[in-house]
């Protein structure tokens, strides 16, 4: 079975400095239909002005994800790390126990980036951060294998039974994904437009994919694709 959430069914804030897109329930936005999809609780598509980002606060008990499509993102934490996210990178921050952070826009233009939240497996668990990069020829054309829980291919850690990969498809490049039936799939596309199992996609829709045992990518035009395995 395929759902589609299309890229203006989602619900939207515009706080000036910020613009953002939610994926399922967040902040002011509650729909009980879109309360997540198994352990994947939030894909926020957020746009920040130049000069602005989120003040320190505080999050506890989930794996944070953030992937930069444009600009730059700048992170501090209560752990002293401090770094600068561009595309390319992916950052986890497992808040665990307790962490407070802050980040800001570090571009002089529009820093468009997705905001991810996963459910740990475990609740309590110390706090961490990562932040690897991975280039443009390893997501080209494939699917890339950028967190999951054990660390595999060189992605980061999460502390979820969760996998996230993702892609750029253009033209005649294409990708075949073996699916487990009995876990969830979802796929979101961040950018261009993209096939998805025959389903045409544009930018911010996405597909949930249930009880399938195939996942194929095609027909992109400028595509950048995150797809997401998880539990139950």
């Amino acid at each position: 079975m395929i759902t589609l959430r299309r890229s203006l069914e989602r619900g939207y804030a515009d706080h000036g400095w910020i613009k953002s897109f939610h994926s399922f329930s967040f902040a002011d936005y509650h729909d009980p239909a879109h309360m997540g999809f198994g352990n994947l609780r939030v894909i926020n598509e957020d746009r920040v002005a130049p000069g602005t980002g989120f003040a320190t606060h505080g999050h506890r008990d989930m794996e944070i994800v953030s992937y930069v499509l444009e600009g730059a993102l700048a992170h501090r934490d209560s752990l002293g790390n401090g770094a600068v996210i561009r595309p390319g990178e992916v950052q986890r921050m497992s808040a665990g126990s307790g962490i407070r952070h802050s980040e800001y826009n570090a571009a002089e233009q529009m820093t468009h980036f997705l905001q991810i939240w996963i459910l740990p497996h475990t609740p309590g668990l110390p706090p961490g951060y990562e932040q690897k990069r991975f280039e443009e020829a390893d997501r080209r054309g494939r699917l890339r294998l950028v967190a999951s829980p054990d660390a595999a291919e060189g992605s980061v850690k999460l502390h979820a039974d969760a996998r996230m990969y993702v892609g750029l498809f253009d033209g005649e490049e294409s990708a075949d994904m073996p699916l487990d039936g009995a876990r969830k799939t979802y796929v979101h596309v961040a950018r261009g437009q993209l096939e998805v199992n025959g389903i045409a996609l544009g930018a911010g829709d996405a597909a949930k994919l249930e009880g399938e045992s195939r996942l194929r990518l095609a027909g992109g035009r400028a595509a950048e694709v995150l797809v997401f395995d998880l539990a139950p």
